[in-house]
Protein backbone atom coordinates (compact mmCIF):
# COMPACT_ATOMS: atom_id res chain seq x y z
CA UNK A 1 0.00 0.00 0.00
CA UNK A 2 2.81 2.14 -0.87
CA UNK A 3 4.60 1.84 2.83
CA UNK A 4 7.81 -0.14 2.82
CA UNK A 5 8.02 -2.98 6.06
CA UNK A 6 10.07 -1.42 8.37
CA UNK A 7 10.01 2.11 7.47
CA UNK A 8 9.55 4.89 10.42
CA UNK A 9 6.89 7.68 9.70
CA UNK A 10 6.79 11.30 11.23
CA UNK A 11 10.24 11.00 13.02
CA UNK A 12 12.77 13.78 12.51
CA UNK A 13 16.34 13.29 13.26
CA UNK A 14 18.57 16.57 14.07
CA UNK A 15 22.58 15.75 14.06
CA UNK A 16 25.43 18.11 14.85
CA UNK A 17 28.66 17.87 13.43
CA UNK A 18 31.59 16.90 16.29
CA UNK A 19 33.63 20.10 15.24
CA UNK A 20 30.63 22.05 16.11
CA UNK A 21 30.02 21.02 19.84
CA UNK A 22 31.80 21.71 22.84
CA UNK A 23 31.89 18.55 24.99
CA UNK A 24 32.75 20.58 28.52
CA UNK A 25 31.56 23.70 28.05
CA UNK A 26 32.11 26.00 31.13
CA UNK A 27 33.57 22.78 32.99
CA UNK A 28 35.95 24.58 35.27
CA UNK A 29 34.44 27.95 35.56
CA UNK A 30 30.93 26.98 36.09
CA UNK A 31 30.99 23.21 37.09
CA UNK A 32 33.26 23.04 39.75
CA UNK A 33 31.22 26.17 41.73
CA UNK A 34 28.02 24.72 41.28
CA UNK A 35 28.74 21.51 42.31
CA UNK A 36 30.02 23.42 45.95
CA UNK A 37 26.98 25.20 45.67
CA UNK A 38 25.07 22.44 45.63
CA UNK A 39 26.01 20.21 48.10
CA UNK A 40 26.27 23.30 50.42
CA UNK A 41 22.07 23.85 49.91
CA UNK A 42 21.68 20.18 50.49
CA UNK A 43 24.47 19.23 52.94
CA UNK A 44 21.97 19.19 55.92
CA UNK A 45 19.32 17.21 54.02
CA UNK A 46 21.56 14.64 53.41
CA UNK A 47 23.52 14.46 56.60
CA UNK A 48 20.61 14.22 58.67
CA UNK A 49 19.55 10.87 58.31
CA UNK A 50 23.08 9.78 58.38
CA UNK A 51 23.47 11.37 62.12
CA UNK A 52 19.94 9.87 63.38
CA UNK A 53 20.76 6.47 62.28
CA UNK A 54 24.36 6.72 63.77
CA UNK A 55 22.73 7.88 66.99
CA UNK A 56 20.62 5.62 66.95
CA UNK A 57 22.84 2.54 66.27
CA UNK A 58 25.19 3.51 69.00
CA UNK A 59 22.51 3.79 71.78
CA UNK A 60 20.98 0.78 70.25
CA UNK A 61 24.05 -1.87 69.98
CA UNK A 62 24.97 -1.54 73.64
CA UNK A 63 20.94 -1.48 74.71
CA UNK A 64 20.74 -4.96 72.47
CA UNK A 65 24.06 -6.55 73.95
CA UNK A 66 22.61 -6.13 77.79
CA UNK A 67 19.04 -7.50 76.79
CA UNK A 68 20.73 -10.79 75.32
CA UNK A 69 21.95 -11.07 78.89
CA UNK A 70 20.51 -13.30 81.82
CA UNK A 71 19.48 -11.36 84.84
CA UNK A 72 21.64 -13.21 87.80
CA UNK A 73 18.98 -12.21 90.31
CA UNK A 74 16.22 -14.30 88.81
CA UNK A 75 19.27 -17.26 90.25
CA UNK A 76 19.45 -16.77 93.04
CA UNK A 77 17.53 -19.71 94.98
CA UNK A 78 18.94 -22.29 92.24
CA UNK A 79 21.18 -25.36 93.90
Amino acid sequence: MGREKGSIWHVISYSLSPFEQRAFPNYFSKGISNVLRCTRESILRLALPFVVFYLIYTWGNPEFEQCKRKNPAMYDNDK
